[in-house]
C-alpha cells in the first residue's frame, strides 16, 4: 500500500490524507490530484437470514442496536477535520503562505512546474470557493495541506482536491 501525506514545513511527520486504495485524476496540469469519494453506511447493518423471530418465540428486533451513520469514505478513512470555510481574502491569504511554506521543500524542477501552474489551480479553487468544504489532518497543523471537498452538478458524493506537490509518497 501506498500512503500520500501531507508535507509539512517543519518536516514534521504529517498525517495520512490519501492511499492508492483512491484512484485520482491529475488537473490543472498536474497541480491537482482530484479524487472521488463515497457516502459509504458504517456501523450496525441487519441482514435477513431468513429465520423469523416471532415464529420462534423472539422479538422481531431482538438483539440489534441500529447506529449506523453514513460517513464519507475519505473524510472517515484517515479522520479528516473538516474546517470553517474561507473568503477570497483568507483563502488566497492561505495560499500565498502555503506556496511561500512548500516551495523551498521542492526538488528545483518540481518548483518551476509548481510556480508556473500554481495560479491556474488558484483560479480554479476560488471559482468553486463558495462550494468548497476545508478539511485538514488528524492533528489539525494548519501549516500543511488542505484538502479541497465538493460536489460536481448533479453528483450524491462529494469529489476531493488536493495540493499534488504537497504530498509525500511514503510507501508501506
Amino acid at each position: 500500500m501506498v500512503l500520500f501525506v501531507k508535507s509539512v514545513p517543519k518536516r514534521i511527520a504529517g498525517d495520512e490524507l490519501l492511499s492508492d486504495s483512491f484512484p485520482y485524476k491529475e488537473i490543472e496540469n498536474g497541480i491537482l490530484w482530484e479524487v472521488e469519494g463515497k457516502w459509504v453506511v458504517q456501523g450496525a447493518v441487519s441482514f435477513d437470514i431468513g429465520a423469523n423471530p416471532s415464529a420462534e418465540g423472539g422479538e422481531e428486533d431482538e438483539g440489534v442496536d441500529d447506529q449506523a451513520v453514513k460517513v464519507v469514505d475519505i473524510v472517515d478513512t484517515f479522520r479528516l477535520q473538516e474546517q470553517p470555510p474561507f473568503d477570497k481574502k483568507q483563502f488566497v491569504a492561505y495560499v500565498k503562505k502555503y506556496i511561500k511554506l512548500l516551495t523551498p521543500k521542492l526538488e528545483p524542477e518540481q518548483q518551476e512546474l509548481f510556480k508556473k501552474n500554481i495560479e491556474g489551480a488558484t483560479k480554479f479553487l476560488l471559482s468553486k470557493l463558495s462550494d468548497l468544504q476545508f478539511f485538514v489532518g488528524e492533528s489539525m497543523h494548519d501549516d500543511g495541506t488542505m484538502v479541497f471537498a465538493y460536489y460536481k452538478e448533479g453528483a450524491t458524493d462529494p469529489t476531493f482536491l488536493y495540493f499534488a506537490h504537497g504530498l509525500k509518497e511514503v510507501k508501506c
